[in-house]
């Protein structure tokens, strides 16, 4: 190989270019720093390239999913199942509201909550026993949200779609429609982040994204302390136009304007970039078909949007550390949510989800993020090869 890259090539990065950094540098000189016009645009525009009515930008993906929460009065002792091939914050949700965490383990072809198990799950309790679903799109690939909404109306559940990894991405539905990753269809509620290493990144930020005029309201009066002033919701004769009314216990989970303004020009590309990674995964998709020792997960699978380019190898700690002394971080996404701890001391154990587990042992994130160039990607998947003695 005679490519030596000139800087670390991580598992992900952030893209900010001149227009973004003008973008901020505007809102700076604004008249607001938070709580301006610049949210409200943002949350019009992002509604519209997801394809849902309404959206509710808040500071970071897990304040979204905690907010979801809320707004579907998770309390104490429900019963929510998520997968355990997730970010923790997708359990956690539940229990910064006392509820229960269950799993469903996953389809190991995809790396997606397996929607059969799921309906075991529900079968084998009384119905009422659960009272949520929050199926995650992980890596970019889509879950089948119209199977999941099946089941949700013939057990009586709300759905909460994890879909983080996934704007852009989707599913066809039964009638052959594309069907966008938090476009309200079928989920009560879409969670997205703009974590740096995200498709849109805002420095940290994150939007929920619902279709129900209802709980789009509870969501901007549960981002904001439970305030309102809206002369409408209020339930008492104002007594001047500073007046407002904390009518229920929020929380302050705001984004800031400029973060905002961010987000707007970074969304002005995001389909280039969604390209981009389609591009890139279909690279990696060729160069590796024929690498004995390498598992891709999910290749060429349609609507991807390729937030992760995951593959499975026997020797999954040697290759990560080989990687390292090549200047290529790769990461681990993710040790599954029963293995932690905390989730420990709650009764689940090894073993409860073998398919995640098994999965958890052998999957490594590569380089996926759409300014990698097509000379560092072949670096990488060469060296690759070289940690498998495979000819190239």
């Amino acid at each position: 190989m005679s490519f030596e890259p000139t800087r670390p090539i991580p598992y992900g990065r952030q893209n900010i270019t001149e227009t973004d950094v003008a973008a901020v540098t505007a809102a700076l000189h604004a008249d607001y720093l938070t709580q301006g016009p610049t949210v409200a645009e943002f949350e019009k525009q992002f509604a519209a390239y997801i394809g849902s009515k309404y959206a509710v930008a808040v500071s970071n993906g897990t304040a979204a999913l905690h907010l979801c929460a809320l707004a579907l009065n998770v309390q104490p002792g429900q019963r929510v199942i998520t997968t355990p091939l997730t970010f923790s914050a997708s359990a956690n949700c539940v229990r910064y509201c006392g509820g229960e965490v269950h799993f469903a383990d996953i389809d190991p072809a995809t790396g997606l909550i397996d929607l059969q198990k799921v309906r075991a799950l529900l079968e084998a309790h009384p119905k009422g026993y659960f009272t949520g679903l929050i199926p995650v799109d992980f890596a970019g690939l889509a879950v089948n949200l119209e199977h999941a909404r099946q089941l949700a109306d013939e057990f009586d559940l709300w759905i909460i779609e994890d879909a983080c990894h996934a704007p852009g991405g989707f599913f066809t539905d039964s009638q052959g429609q594309e069907q966008r990753c938090g476009n309200g269809n079928f989920a009560d509620l879409a969670i997205f982040s703009f974590h740096p290493v995200k498709h849109i990144a805002t420095g940290e930020g994150g939007m929920i994204t619902t279709n129900s005029e209802q709980l789009f309201h509870h969501l901007l009066r549960l981002r904001t302390h439970g305030i309102t002033r809206d002369p409408a919701d209020l339930q008492r004769e104002p007594d001047g136009g500073w007046y407002m009314e904390m009518q229920e216990l929020g929380y302050n989970y705001r984004l800031p304007d400029f973060n905002c303004a961010l987000g707007l020009s970074q969304l002005t590309r995001a389909d280039e970039g969604l390209a981009r990674r389609r591009q890139l995964a279909a690279r990696y998709d060729a160069a590796f078909a024929q690498v004995p020792g390498v598992t891709v997960l999910a290749p060429g699978a349609p609507g991807h949007a390729y937030h992760l380019y995951v593959i499975q190898v026997a020797q999954r700690r040697e290759l990560y550390d080989f990687l390292k002394t090549k200047q290529i971080f790769a990461q681990v996404h993710y040790i599954p949510v029963h293995r932690m701890p905390y989730y420990e001391s709650l009764g689940w154990r090894e073993g409860d989800f073998p398919l995640a587990e098994t999965y958890y042992a052998h999957c490594l994130s590569i380089p996926m993020f759409p300014t990698l160039t097509d000379e560092e990607q072949d670096y990488v998947v060469a060296c690759v090869k070289e940690f498998l003695r495979v000819e190239f």
